[in-house]
């Protein structure tokens, strides 16, 4: 009896839904993945689930290319529960969204309640960066959510639990896999874990549960705003600007590679810019 209570209990705790220490509802949240494409207004997808085709003699990366707007922008890989929002299977009288997830033909009511100053701080980060979305969780719990939470398309791609990479029992995140410089990547995410490939890229943040006196986003506004201005995010967050005190896990060689296909990227938008001047 009491083993049953404790799986029925494990049903009722949507912390379950991201990993680590994920048990039971996790596991079977691993066996489902929503087959919906979604796209923004361009037709590019934006749920992480297909990526765009390389650039000749390029690696696959996860993003696609940066758009002309953001290509002077650095990128900020934001994390989704307990970072953003927190959401529960159990009812709270207060929740923002309530978002319906079907587990085995049953569809479930997720609760989910927003950080305080996460309008505002999204918003902000929306002008400073180009903002990725990049859950551990699924797309059929986390891509509902994200609609409801991101009324202003501040994220240019959303990316979930097959984006990450399973090590030593951990979803992590590797940037190495995003296609943008290290040096202008910075991940904000309450779980170290996640980060763990690349701790000097990461503003780590508390977790966040129901306290509506919370004010770490909002806090945070700042720090952002400098590191958006910065040559290197390295140079902030760990003191070390030279390419010798780079992640190792990235290689001199893809960091070569990365940085002529930004050059091209910037040459064709240049030419562009200067062909449509002429017309």
């Amino acid at each position: 009896m009491i083993n049953l209570l404790a799986t029925v209990s494990s049903f009722n705790n949507v912390d379950r839904l991201k990993p680590p220490n994920r048990g039971f509802l996790e596991t079977i949240f691993c066996c489902w993945r929503n087959g919906r494409t979604k796209s923004n207004h361009s037709g590019t997808p934006i749920d992480g689930s297909i990526t765009p085709p390389p650039i000749q003699g390029q690696p696959r990366y996860l993003l696609p290319q940066i758009r002309p707007s953001d290509m002077y922008k650095k990128c900020m890989v934001i994390d989704l529960d307990e970072t953003l929002v927190h959401s529960s299977f159990k009812p709270i009288p207060n929740a923002d969204f309530i978002v319906p997830v079907e587990i085995d033909g049953t569809v479930h009511q997720v609760y989910v309640l927003k950080r305080p100053h996460v309008d505002e701080f999204l918003k902000k980060m929306g002008e400073l960066y180009e903002c990725v979305l990049f859950t551990a969780s699924l797309a059929k719990y986390a891509d509902p959510v994200a609609d409801l939470l991101d009324q202003w398309n501040v994220f240019r791609a959303r990316l979930f639990r097959e984006s990450c990479v399973f090590h030593m029992g951990n979803y992590v995140k590797d940037l190495n896999k995003l296609g943008r410089d290290l040096q202008k990547i910075v991940i904000v995410d309450n779980s170290p874990a996640s980060y763990i490939f690349h701790p000097d890229n990461a503003v780590p943040v508390k977790s966040w549960f129901d306290d509506i006196n919370d004010s770490e986003l909002l806090d945070l506004i700042p720090l952002f705003e400098k590191l958006s201005k910065v040559d290197s995010v390295y140079s902030v967050l760990c003191n070390s600007s030279s390419q010798s005190q780079l992640p190792t896990s990235m290689s001199h060689h893809n960091q070569q590679e990365l940085q002529q296909s930004q050059q091209q990227q910037q040459q064709q938008l240049q030419t562009n810019s200067s062909d449509a001047n002429n017309t």
